[in-house]
């Protein structure tokens, strides 16, 4: 039985792409910070294991717990929505370590047994704003175009040993709870600075707008799903009617 390992699946992507794998007959591996029961269905199959992507040790710890890991899915992550002039280093350094370090740390760590089986799928979940720049998501978008590029160069570098690496690019995604984790790593005081008020309503009607293309949790689900078993997958596949019209 093959083991697909998810990190952050305490909602939004995470959760479904994991529930999907579980649905599928694989032996899943479902992490996040704080493991809560009842957000997968019950199964022999599942394992949720308390990781937290910027620590070492807890990566150490969740890795060992999972054993043989075929599939790995980075999908924890977080935002952050804001002016640059009004985001300080420390917060962007923060998300970096999150979306960037932690993915790095999380893939170097099941590197090594993929490599020895001569099998093994990673798949990265990037995002659309890497199609197209947006205002007051400098950083943010930084750390996802990191991601494709550590995703472009991995892909050549393991390919002799057997293993693939794909990046997940979805779109605006108004049910997630992208919006809110953004603005947690606000200050509570006067988040946006004055002069930004036009971007940020710009921004947040478009975010909003239930008429617009957006990407579904089913639409992301079934790209991973296509990065696991299509071994002609392309390197970055589109996630949501509005990702796939911005590749297009």
């Amino acid at each position: 039985m093959k083991t697909a390992l998810v990190t952050g699946c305490s909602s939004g992507f995470g959760l479904a792409i994991a529930r999907d794998f579980l649905e599928r007959g694989w032996r899943v591996v479902a992490t996040m910070r704080r493991p809560k029961e009842g957000l997968l269905p019950a199964s022999d199959r599942l394992t949720l294991l308390e990781l937290d992507v910027t620590d070492a040790a807890s990566i150490a710890r969740a890795v060992a717990a999972a054993g043989p890991v075929d599939v790995l899915v980075n999908n924890a992550g977080i935002g952050l929505l804001n002016a640059l002039e009004a985001t300080p280093v420390e917060t962007a350094r923060a998300l970096f370590e999150t979306n960037v370090l932690g993915l790095v740390a999380m893939t170097q760590a099941v590197v090594p047994a993929m490599r020895e089986r001569g099998a093994g799928i990673i798949v990265n979940i990037g995002s659309s704003v890497t199609l197209k720049p947006l205002p007051l998501l400098s950083v943010y978008t930084a750390s996802k175009h990191a991601v494709n590029g550590f995703s472009a160069v991995l892909a050549e570098e393991l390919a002799s040993f057997g293993i693939r690496v794909v990046t997940v690019l979805p779109g605006r995604a108004p049910a997630t709870r992208f919006g809110e984790n953004a603005r947690a790593l606000l200050p509570a005081e006067s988040p946006f600075p004055a002069p930004y008020a036009p971007l940020v309503a710009a921004f947040m009607a478009g975010f909003s707008d239930a008429d617009a293309p957006s990407t579904r949790e089913e639409d992301v689900v079934a790209a991973v799903r296509r990065a696991v078993e299509d071994p002609e997958a392309p390197l970055l596949i589109p996630a949501g009617a509005d990702a796939v019209a911005l590749a297009g």
